[in-house]
């Protein structure tokens, strides 16, 4: 069990802290929990145990249908609105099941069966009905998130409508059914929470995130004129630059010049991946920079930087921080900064789950370099990965060599990915069935593989599979 899932539980119920009984299903009151922290501070949801801590468990047989009803629920507008994607934990504490939900803080109001829900010390208090405390919660959205900021007066024609196209394709091209694909440009604008009205001013219009993804040179200029994205390449002049983009456009386009300096003045090195020859360089990046894109604070006119040196790619981001200094990944807690534009990224397959980014950053910095990146958190947040000297012409022979994953695996983490292998839809049952191994030793197994890199689950627990990654 992690630490921090220790240390929460003894703390007990409070403003960010809930317990719920959950023995074989959902019970009915975790989504007003779960609206609560959305429209508050977010907050910690553990399953499998009573108000004052006592420990209950969930039934280790319903667990699967549990966690697979959770995120079907999430993704229901009906049930959660507007949706969100959460993952759902499992654990063991004094040999029960138990099942946390980590639940961000949200820049959206969010409502569950049409009913709105805050929280305090005492719990999910129902607002629906009180018109001022509602106004109230999206004034303080609006005011707290900058990318939700309203431009009344921005047009369609502010906005590169072949970029729209382009996310649609994206989304689409991921997940055949997607509803994107059956949209106009508008609708997904509005669906994706880029169309908002301001509740002080009563005004409607494109907000700040849709400027930012899709807006024209000319709109983003008008609406944040200090937005900058710096791409240096500093391995000779290294008192000045030997190469230098000046980053000034929307953030889909930024995100592609980026990639293609990282492209221009980093060697690549391979590693094979489900027996296909995949680019470390381009999965590592990939990640470095829509981590930087998505979790900036836009109103700090500090530019943000990518910096490449002879030994290491530097990032650097205005940033709204939580904490000060290095960042322990063993207790990290992820929270939005941007979280309609981090949605967006995760639909067009550029992001996947809060938190994510900085799980894989390491996990591709160890496969890249061998080395363990560098988070500093402050007013401006810093990222450091160390190349190991395979900046372009530091080295020679080594941009095409094939990286071989070396990681320490125990007899029955190899057996269960030995099962995994012979069929990748089997569940926790029949793995359990395969290696002759308990339950709880195979969840533990197959939590240390997702740690390492070596699996990860496409789809839900129900109908999805599992992908090798070494």
């Amino acid at each position: 069990m992690p630490k921090r899932f220790e240390e929460l539980i003894a703390q007990g119920e409070g403003i960010s802290i809930e317990f719920k009984e959950c023995k074989d299903a959902l019970p009915k009151n975790v989504f007003e929990t779960l609206c609560a922290f959305l429209n508050r501070f977010g907050g910690d949801i553990f399953l499998g145990l009573k108000d004052d801590g006592t420990i209950i468990g969930v039934d280790k047989d319903k667990s699967k249908k549990i966690r697979a009803d959770f995120v079907s629920a999430m993704n229901n507008p009906q049930k959660i609105f507007p949706t969100v994607y959460l993952p759902v934990d499992e654990f063991e504490l004094d040999g029960k099941t138990i099942l946390h939900v980590y639940v961000p803080e949200s820049s959206q109001v969010h409502n569950t069966n049409r009913r709105i829900f805050d929280r305090n010390e005492d719990g999910d208090f129902d607002i629906t009905d009180n018109t001022d405390l509602v106004a109230a919660m999206y004034i303080r959205k609006q005011r707290e998130y900058t990318e939700n900021t309203v431009f009344p007066y921005a047009t369609e024609n502010d906005l590169k409508q072949d970029l729209i196209d382009r996310a649609r394709i994206m989304a689409t091209n991921r997940n055949p059914h997607h509803p994107w694909e059956r949209m106009t440009n508008e609708e997904i604008l509005r669906s994706a929470g880029l169309y908002k009205k301001n509740l002080q001013t009563g005004e409607s219009g494109y907000t700040l995130a849709c400027i930012l993804l899709f807006g024209t040179d000319e709109a983003i200029l008008s609406a944040l004129p200090h937005h900058k994205t710096d791409a240096i390449y500093r391995v000779k002049e290294t008192d000045r630059y030997d190469d230098r983009d000046d980053i000034r456009c929307n953030l889909i386009e930024s995100y592609d010049r980026l990639m293609a300096f990282i492209e221009k003045h980093v060697d690549d090195k391979f590693y094979m991946e489900n027996e296909i020859r995949v680019s470390a360089r381009n999965k590592l990046f990939r990640e470095v920079i829509a981590n930087m894109l998505i979790h900036r604070e836009y109103s700090n006119a500090y530019p943000a930087k990518l910096i490449i040196e002879k030994d290491c790619v530097r990032t650097e981001n205005g940033n709204k921080a939580r904490g000060l200094g290095a960042i322990s990944l063993t207790d990290f807690v992820p929270y939005p900064k941007n979280p309609v534009i981090a949605s967006v990224f995760k639909e067009i397959g550029w992001a996947e789950e809060l938190g994510s980014g900085v799980r894989n950053i390491v996990k591709y910095s160890k496969v890249y370099s061998g080395t363990i990146p560098e988070f500093i958190d402050g007013d401006v947040f810093k990222t450091k990965i160390s190349l190991n000297g395979t900046v372009n012409g530091t080295v020679s022979g080594t941009v095409n060599d094939t990286v071989n994953v070396d990681v320490n695996l125990s007899e029955t983490e190899k057996a269960v990915l030995d099962c995994i292998r012979d069929n990748n839809s089997i569940g926790v049952a029949e793995i359990v069935d395969c290696t002759k191994k308990g339950r709880s030793t195979i969840m533990r197994t197959i939590k240390s593989l997702k740690e390492k890199g070596c699996i990860r689950r496409v789809g839900s627990d129900k109908t999805g599979s599992w992908e090798i990654l070494r």
